[in-house]
Order: C-alpha cells, then structure tokens, then sequence
C-alpha cells in the first residue's frame, strides 16, 4: 500500500491510496482457496474445483467484496499511522472509470480519502470561571399559593337550575360550533365544553358572550382570533359560534383541610404542602440549572476559539436551516415578516451553528480527558422516559431505539453532556445569590431568548 497526501489546509486533509493490482490478485487467490473447500459444483469433487474455473464463476463478485474489505482496512490503517483524528467518517473517492479494470484485476486500486481533523486545543483551568447560581427561597406562602391554585382547580361546582343566569365565577357546560364565513373550522366544536367564567381560557370577547345568558338558551356570537394566534388560519380572522348553553353552576366552598386531600389521593393537607413544595423546588431547580449552564457555556464560548470541522459544522448549520424553514412553512410567514433577508438569516443562523459545534467540540474532549463515561443504566431510563411519552406505542418506540444504534445516541448525547457541565462546575467557583420567582422567571426567559438567537 502506497499513501501519499495530497492535501493538508487548516483541518482539511486528503490522501491517495494505491493498493498494487499484485495484492489484489494475491487476496483474491487466497480467496478462492478459502472457496474451493465450500463450493459444491456438480461435476466436481469437493475441494477439486479447478482455481480457473472458480474464477470465472466468482472471480467479479469475490473482487468486489476484496475491495469493500481493503479499502476499509486501507484507509483506517492510513489515518491511524498518521495518528490523526477525523471529526467524521472520512470520504471515500473511487474514480468510476476505473472500476471495471480494477474488478478484472487488470489495475491498481487507487482512491482518495478526504476528511478534517479535529482541532487541537488546550482545556482552560476551570477554577478561573466564576458563575452566580440564582436560588428562590421557597416560603410558607408560595407553598400556600400553589396549594390554593390546586384547589381552585378542584372547586366543587352545584348546578343552579333551568334559566340560571351565568354570572363571572359559574362554569357553564356548553355545545358550540365555529365558523369563519359561514363555514365551520377543525378544533372549533365541542358538545359538552366546561368553561368557569373570569378563568380567560377561550379566545377574548367569548366569555362575554356566554355572561348573561341563561340556562337552555341558544345564542350566536362573533369574535376575533389574535392577530398573534398559534395556529395561522385563525389568526386574525372574524368568526361566529352557535352557543347553546346547557348548564349554570355556581363555584361552590373551598375548603383546605385534610379532607380536601383526601379527596385527591392523599393522606393529608400537610403531604399536600410536601408534594407542592418539592414541585416547586424541581421547577426552580430546572431555571436555575438552566440559568447556571448558559453562563457556563458562554464562559466558555467566549475562552475558546478555534478553526472548525467544514463538514461537521455545515452539517449543523443545514440541520438548524431545515428546521427554520419548516417553522416558517408552517407558520406562513417570510423572512420580510420577521424584520430580516434569507441571507441576514442564513448568516446569523451559522454563526448559532459554530457555536454549538464549538462548544460540543469543548464538551466532547473534557468528558474524553476526564474518562467521563454514560451507563447503561443512563441510557436505559433515558430510553423508559422517552417510550413514556408514547402511550400506547411503547412497544414500537422501544423496539426502533433497539434497533437504530443513531437514534439511542441522540439519547446518550445529552445525559454526557450534562455530567460533563457538572464536573466543569464542580471545579469552577459557583456562588449563590437569592432572587425572587420572579427574577428568576426573567433570567429563564431571557436565557431562552438568547439561546434562540444563538
């Protein structure tokens, strides 16, 4: 085997192999060795199939699969005597009209391979990196808040009769049909729609539409969709709901005790306090990670700097880019709506795409320096957490990560990545600063929208 470079820039690095027509032909003579002690030809005896003639058999096919092999073990053996690592599997280049030649043994195997090299670069003493962890302190009277918004949900409601009128506070029970121009709309009916007046849960202007009303009565309103409506065929539009209001109930008493736990499954007002107070310390644990984690990431985006993998990062930025344009296929507007150019857009969406490579890069040789490892185990509950959001496929879900070694990466990928930004914040200097729920919700939400713009 003859390796010879033909190009080294920055990452980029591509070499021709040439494997002599005389290796070819010494595998494919061991090759057909090997077969004459397999085959069974009528007219011969086992083992006694003249090489000749169990070449012109097989010689073509038993070629193809000596190249398969070689170019493989070649081109792994190339890369590894030049102790070089390659960002992805390398790219091969076999010159097509070649291959006929090489086949019937007749010339040299001769390919390129073509890939990058990950970069070098060294990993930065974490103790350096200071990050503020922004902690709520969770009171008596938070937990009492969430433990009253339960039980409004969960108020007991009495109906007040034929011809009540429905009054801010009462839940209706109601059918009712949508229509934009006349026609009606998908999602836009219900037979036996629950609504508690006052709770703004409809579009605006039809609650006052069902207020007044009376038990038994049929009405028509109209009222106008958001401008800013998730779903863009109603967004803006004017449209009409025949309302026939079935039942008025009145909220009844709302009572927190030990029997209104019971009521939900629970032992008593005091477990109902526990419960709520440990959701909410998971629900502010999760912003507060989130928050932690973006300041470390952008530590680090802004410590390293680095040339990066063509390939690895144009396959980012296309994964990113395809998922743009089907958010905008599916919310029908156009770069001009959103106050940009496709080429501003493009622009702004790789550079989200360097740093996301940049970073991974980052992670990726931390956790390797560190022997950083993901379990079975992980992976496994990854995988149970991921067929629990399948109901009634779990069986299918289970069996696809099964069997797609891909697919059950995409599950491995995050749970390394988070312990990999718990062993780079163990060592770095992290100090708690008390916040209210909501600076913290405001520190979440601008975490979000940075991380949207990149």
């Amino acid at each position: 085997m003859q390796v010879t470079e033909t190009l080294s820039e920055g990452l980029k690095r591509e070499l021709k192999v040439v494997i002599p027509a005389t290796d070819l032909a010494s595998r494919l003579e061991s090759y057909l060795d090997d077969l004459k002690s397999k085959v069974r030809i009528n007219g011969f005896r086992p083992g006694k199939v003249p090489t000749a003639h169990l070449k012109r058999l097989y010689g073509r096919q038993a070629m193809a699969e000596i190249l398969n092999t070689m170019i493989q073990e070649t081109s792994q053996k190339a890369i590894e005597d030049r102790s070089e690592r390659p960002a992805l599997q390398p790219d091969i280049d076999l010159p097509d009209d070649e291959a006929e030649a090489i086949l019937d043994g007749s010339a040299d195997l001769a390919f390129k391979i073509s890939y990058d090299l990950l970069p070098e670069f060294e990993v930065v003493d974490f103790s350096g990196i200071e990050i503020e962890r922004p902690v709520v302190e969770i009171s008596d009277a938070g937990v009492m808040e969430q433990v009253e918004a339960i039980a409004a949900n969960n108020r007991p409601f009495e109906s007040k009769g034929e011809g009540a009128v429905a009054e801010a506070g009462d839940r209706v029970t109601m059918s009712y049909l949508g229509k934009i121009d006349g026609e009606p709309f998908e999602g836009g009916a219900d037979e036996n729609g629950q609504l508690v007046l006052g709770s703004g849960q409809f579009i605006p202007g039809f609650e006052d539409g069902i207020l007044g009303m009376k038990a038994g009565e049929e009405k028509v309103i109209t009222v106008k969709f958001p401008d800013d409506y998730p779903a863009p065929h109603l967004a803006g539009k004017e449209a009409t709901f025949d309302i026939v209001l079935k039942d008025v109930a009145a909220p009844g008493e709302l009572k927190l005790d030990d029997d209104f736990a019971k009521s939900l499954g629970l032992e008593s007002l005091d477990q109902l306090k526990d419960i709520v107070r440990g959701q909410i310390e998971s629900q502010f644990g999760a912003l507060t990670r989130q928050r932690v984690k973006r300041q470390l990431l952008d530590k680090l985006d802004e410590v390293y700097s680095f040339d990066l993998p063509g390939k690895l990062l144009e396959t980012e930025f296309q994964n990113i880019w395809n998922q743009v344009e089907m958010d905008m296929q599916r919310s029908g507007k156009t770069f001009e709506d959103e106050g940009t150019t496709e080429e501003a857009a493009r622009s702004d969406y790789r550079k989200i795409a360097e740093r996301r490579v940049r970073l991974g890069l980052v992670l990726s040789e931390i956790g390797e320096k560190n022997n950083i490892q993901v379990t079975d185990e992980e992976v496994q509950r990854a995988l149970y957490d991921r067929v629990r959001q399948f109901p009634g496929q779990e069986r299918q879900v289970f069996e696809f990560y099964k069997s797609n070694p891909q697919a059950l990466a995409s599950l491995r990928a995050p749970i390394y990545e988070e312990k990999v930004v718990d062993y780079i914040l163990e060592l770095a200097k992290v100090t708690d600063k008390t916040v209210t729920k909501e600076e913290l919700e405001k520190l979440a939400a601008e975490d979000e929208d940075e991380a949207t713009a990149g």
